[in-house]
């Protein structure tokens, strides 16, 4: 487009020499391309004092990019942060953009969810396996066992225990100890009659302690398979009333609270609680490594599964989805409001580090197209513009 604009220069320089001194129609040529050099060479000026000096001339107010590019950056970082990254702005888009139905859509997926398993549980192993068990001794040592130590425990534990009472979910774990114990006196007979039977009077025939132990051994099998059986047995009730006034004691009675502050107390103290949580956290590590590597194993499964499932509840929960365009937005409005300013800063420092000449051919590469056009403008504009006032002038 350059060799075009210039062109139009030289045609009409061309045909402004060719039709100079001659009257009648070409007076009106003459004056169109007079004009039209001058519109021209004031465009070309124009253009080119943005990028550099016309003519290698000096001129006051040329070569601006070169000159003020530092000025210029900081104006449009200024510009920016002012016009685009605003809390409202941003919260706008996002919310046009509707990221979380997306994502849901995405996550829905299976192979979508079995992607983004394949790619996190490597790192997630990797970043497992970094810490090392010195470090988290360090850390129990330095911060999770002196805090424990001063936070009162019985309270939380007493919550605890009062939400898992009021949601039934102590319940499987009694179905399973229920279950577990019925199965182990009914497998296990001569054990439990020999504990029986050494409890028995040293007079007792011993005919009558076998008959005796054998009866309370099946009366004790069909009453755990009873409580096994039936929800709402007497022993499943008390053991609810137990954990119930468990609950509320360790809250609000101070003798048991002080007691289990103390067996607390005692319990931090014992030299083996480090060492013992420490090789827990090893066995964990292992564990938990080995599942995630396991390119096929449970873990990877389970957690495909979730995000399928996470997926599937975003999709198709509208207030879920509401609550996370909403927290989306505030967290993005937050970053904005008080990291717009360095975010920005991007634009500024990355000016301040080009050279004056790679900031000018940078810009003219991406620009310099269009600012041809304007070149090409000014000299049909010009043109245009001189033969209306060469016009007016033969009328009066």
């Amino acid at each position: 487009m350059r060799l075009v604009a210039t062109s139009l220069l030289l045609v009409a320089a061309v045909i402004f020499v060719l039709t100079h001194g001659h009257g009648g129609v070409w007076g009106y040529v003459n004056a169109a391309a007079e004009a039209a050099m001058v519109g021209a060479v004031a465009d070309w000026f124009a253009v080119t004092a943005l990028f550099r000096h016309p003519l290698g001339l000096k001129v006051p107010h040329t070569a601006i990019i070169p000159e003020r590019k530092d000025s210029i950056g900081r104006s449009l970082e200024d510009f920016v942060t002012d016009n685009f990254l605003t809390a409202d702005n941003v919260q706008q888009r996002l919310a046009t953009a509707q990221v979380p139905l997306r994502v849901g859509r995405w996550l829905q997926q299976p192979a979508n969810a079995q992607r983004v398993v394949s790619e996190s549980a490597p790192a997630l192993a990797r970043g497992v396996s970094s810490i090392s068990d010195e470090e988290v001794g360090d850390l129990l040592h330095r911060i999770v066992l002196p805090r424990l130590a001063k936070e009162p425990i019985a309270p939380l534990m007493g919550t605890l225990l009062e939400g898992v009472v009021r949601d039934d979910s102590h319940r499987q774990l009694v179905d399973l100890v229920v279950r577990e114990l019925h199965d182990w006196v009914r497998d296990n007979e001569e054990t439990v009659s020999s504990i029986i039977g050494a409890r028995a009077p040293w007079w007792s025939p011993r005919w009558l302690d076998e008959t005796v132990t054998a009866r309370l051994h099946l009366e004790l099998v069909r009453w755990l398979a009873d409580v096994r059986d039936n929800p709402d047995h007497q022993m499943r009730k008390a053991v609810d009333k137990l954990l119930a006034e468990l609950a509320d004691k360790l809250q609000h009675d101070p003798a048991t609270m002080a007691q289990t502050e103390q067996l607390k107390e005692q319990a931090l103290a014992h030299p083996s609680v480090g060492t013992s949580l420490v090789g827990m956290w090893g066995s964990v590590k292992r564990v938990l490594v080995e599942a995630l590597q396991d390119e096929h194993g449970e873990l990877r499964e389970r957690m495909a599964r979730a995000l399928v499932d996470l997926g599937t509840r975003i999709t198709t929960d509208d207030a879920l989805r509401a609550s996370l365009d909403r927290r989306l937005g505030q967290v993005a409005g937050h970053v904005v409001t008080t990291y717009g300013h360095e975010i920005s800063t991007v634009i500024s420092q990355t000016i301040d580090r080009w050279d004056g000449d790679e900031a000018s051919k940078r810009i003219e590469l991406h620009v310099g197209r269009d600012l041809q056009f304007i070149r090409i403008n000014g000299t049909v504009v010009g043109g245009l513009v001189g033969l209306l006032i060469y016009s007016l002038a033969q009328l009066l």
